[in-house]
């Protein structure tokens, strides 16, 4: 008889295995998730919550697929669910389901969720079915409502019963004991549909302490937290509350991913429990191996996918995937940043308000003008809520650079016109800001004045941005007025240079910037290095030249260097 033939991988396993040959970087993190199985759960140093958060796109779901992964090398027991199941019964279905397909099947936990299912279907017949008498008052509706949502009831109708009209619900709410009869089955499955969450719940628990007791460790995860922590944030505290639910296992290890931090009124004293592992874009290294594993290793190619990526992970794949394709990278990546938003108008606001290096409610104004035709009642507060924004309710609020980046070339390359148009207006709102700092204030102490500073160079950056070759012989200018007023403030002259260069992405202004910046950088506030690269290579008027000659004498008066400096190279321009 000849020998049997190795059973072949089926195809979603060779996937599987192709995905996590390609899963690079994050070893600190896939080492400290590694380590925390090598302690017993008595040890102090153990942790039974891990939460990674970052932003969207930072690579959250594929380092839980390598963390469930390293749970079964240690044998977990593993399970996971990501926002389509977004209330507590749908979360339990879908452990439920994964414990089974590894050969540790729920028994009594299936049982009644299908009696929840069953008892939903049914309900929703004899309701849909009892047409006479009137409809629920708004109160009762109402009512019945809020009941049905503190429960987790609403979302899991249209999960698992296709569909139910919550004012239909509400007809039976205060009397589905009625509708269902007066047996004991009966009035069970009716506590069972109003109070969902406190039935399954302890049968759950009892189910995961005897499993647990015949595996090493028990993994769950829960990803797109973001979306789902309303429905489960309580749920998840509470369960981890001793007593509540029942006593969990202590070989049992929950891991959440989300873009924001736990919500502290719900686990700020549960803190000793929780590992946060926040999720920053690549390094370099760990950039320029995913490109190698991608096949992308020409110089000039990792570079530019480097400066177009901001290390940002779901990025630099797409540019490694097709790495002339910048203007679909830009897309891919900002659909994933605003994945959660379906509103058009509130898309292209956030969009125009990445224009700023800063904003505040008077500049999302300007940038989204309120008569305009993406205008969005209550557009700051949305804004300050987005996982992307820093520093909100700061009065200066800004955008990650690794959303704000992409967001920015989109615009500039999907129309041009538009660009320079929103620039245009920002640059005149800054302006006027400029100018009113002004008032009361010597013209000869202007740029040592932060407010009048400040607004100065955000108009620079906007014109910069706005038309780069018109604007740059005015930026050299105002850095020659600098020089003489204030040159300890110098680096943030250069650095809107630098910025400018990059976001209007153009070459000649990132050339200056970066000059102009490293010079600063090695001499201190001595502007010396600066205004001889101002001297030997800008256009400058005579006026300007002279200028710059008399801050560059008294830099190196103040200084006691009375020997003649050399003169500038003739001919230079």
């Amino acid at each position: 008889m000849p020998p049997s033939s190795p059973r072949r991988l089926s195809l979603q396993q060779i996937v599987e295995s192709r995905r996590r040959a390609a899963f690079v970087g994050r070893v600190a993190e896939l080492g400290l998730f590694r380590a925390n199985f090598m302690l017993p759960p008595e040890d102090p140093r153990h942790r039974f919550v891990f939460h990674v958060r970052g932003n969207a796109g930072v690579g959250k779901t594929s380092l839980l697929r390598e963390w469930r992964q390293a749970a079964g090398e240690f044998g977990a027991l593993t399970a996971s669910a990501d926002e389509s199941a977004d209330s507590v019964p749908d979360v339990l279905a879908a452990f439920a389901e994964q414990f089974a397909e590894q050969g540790h099947p729920l028994k009594a936990l299936d049982r009644l969720l299908a009696t929840y299912r069953r008892a939903l279907h049914e309900a929703a017949g004899r309701l849909a079915a009892d047409n006479e008498g009137a409809g629920p008052s708004p109160g009762a509706l109402a009512a019945a409502q809020a009941g049905l949502i503190a429960a987790g009831a609403i979302p899991v109708v249209g999960a698992l019963a296709g569909g139910i009209d919550p004012a239909v619900v509400a007809r039976g709410a205060g009397g589905l004991r009625a509708v269902f009869g007066g047996r004991a089955r009966q009035v069970e499955e009716a506590r069972l549909l109003a109070e969902p969450v406190q039935v399954l719940t302890p049968v759950f628990v009892a189910e995961l302490d005897r499993v647990a007791d015949s595996v090493p460790w028990v993994a769950l995860f829960l990803d797109t937290y973001e979306r789902t922590a309303p429905q489960l944030d309580r749920w998840l505290a509470d369960l981890l509350t001793p007593g509540r639910y029942g006593e969990l296992p202590a070989n049992l290890v929950l891991t959440l991913a989300g873009q924001r931090r736990l919500d502290p009124a719900h686990w700020g004293d549960r803190g000793r429990l929780v590992a946060d592992v926040p999720l920053g874009p690549f390094t370099e290294a760990e950039s320029r191996q995913l490109l190698h594993e991608r096949g992308v290793v020409a110089e000039p190619v990792v570079r530019e996918v480097l400066r177009l990526s901001g290390g940002l992970p779901v990025l630099v794949s797409t540019l490694a995937a097709n790495p002339g394709a910048a203007g679909e990278a830009n897309a891919t990546a900002v659909e994933r940043f605003l994945a959660g938003e379906s509103d058009p108008a509130r898309r292209a606001a956030a969009l125009a308000c990445a224009l700023p290096r800063r904003f505040d409610e008077d500049l999302v104004a300007v940038a989204v003008p309120p008569d305009g035709p993406h205008a969005v009642p209550g557009l700051y507060d949305w804004l300050l809520e987005l996982p992307f924004v820093a520093e909100p309710y700061s009065g200066r609020s800004r955008y990650h650079a690794v959303v704000r980046a992409p967001m920015l070339r989109l615009q500039r390359t999907g129309s041009p016109r538009r660009w320079k148009a929103a620039h245009d207006r920002l640059a005149e709102a800054f302006a006027a800001r400029r100018d009113a700092a002004a008032e009361g204030i010597d013209p000869e102490r202007l740029w040592a004045e932060q407010p009048w500073r400040r607004a100065a160079l955000d108009v620079l950056y906007h014109q910069l941005c706005a038309r780069p070759r018109i604007a740059l012989p005015e930026a050299l200018r105002a850095g020659i007025e600098l020089f003489a007023q204030r040159p300890s403030r110098a680096r943030h002259w250069a650095r809107t240079l630098v910025d400018a260069g990059e976001d209007a992405d153009n070459a000649v202004l990132r050339e200056w910037g970066r000059d102009l910046l490293a010079a600063v950088t090695d001499h201190g506030p001595r502007p010396t290095a600066a205004l001889g690269l101002l001297l030997t290579r800008a256009e400058l008027t005579d006026t300007d030249r002279a200028a710059a000659l008399v801050a560059r004498a008294w830099d190196r008066f103040r200084a006691g260097e009375t020997a003649p400096a050399p003169p500038p190279p003739s001919g230079s321009c």
